[in-house]
């Protein structure tokens, strides 16, 4: 069987004065990582197939951007991050925005979740269980109708803004990201919860005053994707 036929025309011009040298799939696959927040195996067979084949040629693609590619090949998903390096100084390429406390405490709570798992298969949460555990930040002067609306923001933003839940049956069931054990590095965990225990201890007052500040280092860049 005789395949180079069909890999000369895999990559023909896209278009008239196309001068890629990727297939489509692995240009979509690349765009995909670009646009963020990852490129999920489970979600898109096709994309994640091409992105494994085109491996070396989309790696050097993003090197171009300043960019660095992170695969999980188990837990099948990839993202991007900025290159760091101490060789010279790397311009940033993907923007970065802050979360809101809740958003990151939320985080913080759905990666515990996730690891603390008995199995490595699908990790599957109730949106209550998550709000009982975030219960600790709301203080006793805080309004329980305002809180509430702002933990539905963050369930919101996990779901449709970072995608590190997605909805499993019942609208308030939701499986865990696995993108959320390398997203998150265990250095940035430590230094979040031991500020965020420290505001549980302290009844949560310390912090609402200052709910659309940064609150942590924590970043998600671009409103849509996480690095670390």
């Amino acid at each position: 069987m005789n395949d180079k036929p069909d890999l000369e025309a895999s990559i023909r011009p896209l278009w008239n004065g196309d001068t890629g040298v990727l297939i489509e799939q692995s240009r979509r696959a690349l765009l995909e990582l670009i646009k963020g927040p990852y490129l999920s195996g489970a979600k898109t067979t096709t994309l994640w197939s091409a992105l494994l084949s085109d491996e070396v040629a989309i790696r050097s693609r993003l090197h171009e951007l300043f960019l660095e590619l992170v695969i999980d090949r188990v837990g099948e998903f990839a993202f991007v991050r900025n290159v760091a390096t101490d060789e010279r100084a790397i311009p940033s390429t993907v923007r970065t925005a802050p979360l809101t406390f809740l958003d990151t405490a939320m985080l913080l709570v759905l990666r515990r979740m996730l690891l603390s798992a008995d199995s490595d298969g699908r990790v599957i949460v109730g949106q209550e269980e998550v709000y009982e555990q975030l219960g600790v930040y709301r203080s006793t002067d805080r309004d329980e109708h305002d809180f509430d609306r702002r933990l539905n923001s963050s369930w919101n933003n996990m779901k449709n803004k970072l995608r590190v839940i997605h909805q499993a049956g019942e609208e308030d069931r939701a499986e865990i990201s696995p993108v959320l054990r390398l997203i998150v590095d265990a250095e940035q965990i430590s230094a979040i919860s031991a500020e965020y225990q420290r505001i549980a201890a302290n009844d949560g007052s310390s912090h609402y005053e200052h709910e659309h500040e940064d609150a942590t280092s924590l970043e998600s860049p671009d409103d849509e994707r996480l690095t670390s």
